[in-house]
């Protein structure tokens, strides 16, 4: 039986389809750079809902350097969104193939692919990211490296777990017998049957990706002024936070709400395939 969606899952994508449409169509609708430095002692850290000696409405107001925050707001929040998506897309199709090839060869080849990514998942990733962001220059290509590279190990695991039990099911016994070579067999048949929990994985990864990057951009280690992230907008308002709280607060708020609708989506991804999976089993039984 299908797993109706409830509210609060709907909710949280229509947030998400709301920020995906603000941060395309924001900053080029926006005739204000959210890059350029102006006229500072004109137009630093005006209030939210305010307008400038200017005129220029601020929806969220302007930082220290007179940007508009909304604009960079929505600029920061494509960076992190591509960051996210981009690193846990790539992510996943490494850790799919290590874990497709890991379970297809078997023998020493999977324990020592299976025994490097145990070393790395021991591991604390936070500390893995430091030290890569740290080694090479940051920005938008070494976070997302990095992402890759810390990223794969988990959903190794989950595509080479979901093999070894689709590789014993009798259609792939029936194509091996009609002729099909072992790679056509893995994928054409075996590899499509168990990608629902490293679909379910990855879309429960761009949250925590997006997290990491903002982590690491509030570090120094991330996307690099005077480009914007949430990280480094979050950054650069923290001794701010008394006189004007408003240049942290926004893209703090923007990233606990993207993070927590992403997480929702992924949740509810993963009760729907694991029901599906469930309904699956008592209609063959």
């Amino acid at each position: 039986m299908t797993r109706n969606w409830n509210r609060t899952e709907i909710w949280a994508g229509i947030v998400l389809a709301i920020l995906v449409v603000g941060v395309i169509v924001v900053p080029l609708a926006s005739r204000q750079d959210p890059l350029g430095i102006g006229d500072v002692l004109a137009l630093r850290l005006s209030p939210p809902w305010s307008r400038d000696s200017l005129g220029t409405f601020h929806l969220l107001g302007t930082d220290r350097f007179g940007r508009d925050l909304f604009v960079r707001m929505m600029l920061a929040g494509r960076i992190s969104l591509a960051v996210g998506v981009v690193g846990s897309l790539l992510a996943s199709s490494v850790g799919t193939a290590v874990g497709a090839f890991a379970a297809w060869t078997g023998g020493k080849i999977d324990s020592l692919l299976m025994a490097l990514a145990d070393a790395l998942l021991a591991l604390p990733r936070l500390v893995l990211l430091l030290v890569c962001a740290a080694l090479w220059r940051p920005g938008f290509t070494t976070v997302v490296a990095v992402l890759v590279a810390t990223g794969w190990m988990g959903v190794a695991r989950i595509v080479r777990a979901e093999l070894l039990g689709v590789r014993a099911r009798p259609f792939v016994e029936a194509a091996t017998a009609l002729g099909a070579s072992s790679p056509r067999v893995l994928w054409r048949h075996a590899l499509p049957n168990a990608l629902g929990p490293a679909i379910v994985s990855t879309t429960l990864g761009v949250g925590n990706a997006i997290l990491l990057e903002s982590g690491l951009s509030f570090l120094g280690l991330g996307i690099q002024p005077p480009q914007p992230s949430w990280g480094n907008m979050i950054a650069g308002g923290r001794d701010l936070i008394v006189a004007a709280p408003w240049v942290a607060i926004a893209p703090g708020l923007a990233l606990v709400a993207t993070v927590l609708a992403c997480t929702l989506l992924g949740d509810a991804l993963r009760d729907r395939v694991a029901g599906e999976s469930g309904s699956t089993l008592r209609d063959r039984a």
